[in-house]
């Protein structure tokens, strides 16, 4: 017959086991970007049509973004949005394309004081995971699938577009259950 402490040991290891068999130490695969992105096509402004909740957006209403390319791998950011209180937000950063073959990988530095004090801390991932070939509406998220914009080049589209876009962000994993809409129906 095993000891007590036997005993105890056989427990704290199966217990151990089934806690570690539960925790999944693999991620999801991410989300694939589209093949290539014109940069210069690309450029220009984008209107917030929805997004995944978000703590640094968490003031603004329907946002915009100017993007201006600075050189082959680099775009000025500029985020703008109206706050509930009547006010206006804004960011100014630099994307770097970090996939060259593709442009659809970028990360996002945006200026700040925060971000001066915590470089690593402030960078942020941009994929471009879906674009139509005429550059008029997009799907912009990170590869954890924590972050989602639906974007396009007018404040809203048609309900048939939009629906199309939130589809295929579903089909990629993102919980568009979660989103906040600002789309218009028109």
């Amino acid at each position: 017959m095993p000891s007590r402490h036997q005993a105890v040991a056989v427990l704290a290891a199966f217990l151990l086991c089934s806690w570690y068999g539960c925790t999944s130490r693999t991620t999801a695969v991410p989300p694939a970007t589209v093949p290539f992105v014109d940069l210069v096509r690309y450029s220009g402004t984008w209107h917030e049509l929805a997004r995944l909740p978000m703590w640094f957006q968490r003031d603004c209403l329907q946002s915009w973004a100017e993007y201006t390319l600075l050189s082959e791998n680099e775009i000025t950011v500029v985020n703008s949005c109206p706050t509930a209180s009547g006010g206006n937000k804004k960011a100014h950063g630099i994307a770097t394309v970090v996939d060259k073959q593709t442009n659809a990988r970028l990360t996002v530095r945006f200026d700040n004081w925060f971000s001066r004090l915590f470089p690593g801390l402030t960078t942020g991932d941009y994929w471009i995971l879906w674009l139509d070939p005429d550059y008029q509406t997009a799907l912009v998220g990170t590869p954890d699938r924590k972050f989602l914009w639906i974007l396009a080049r007018t404040p809203s589209v048609d309900t048939e577009t939009y629906a199309q876009l939130v589809a295929h962000a579903r089909e990629m994993g993102f919980a568009t259950e979660k989103l906040l809409v600002f789309q218009q129906d028109r």
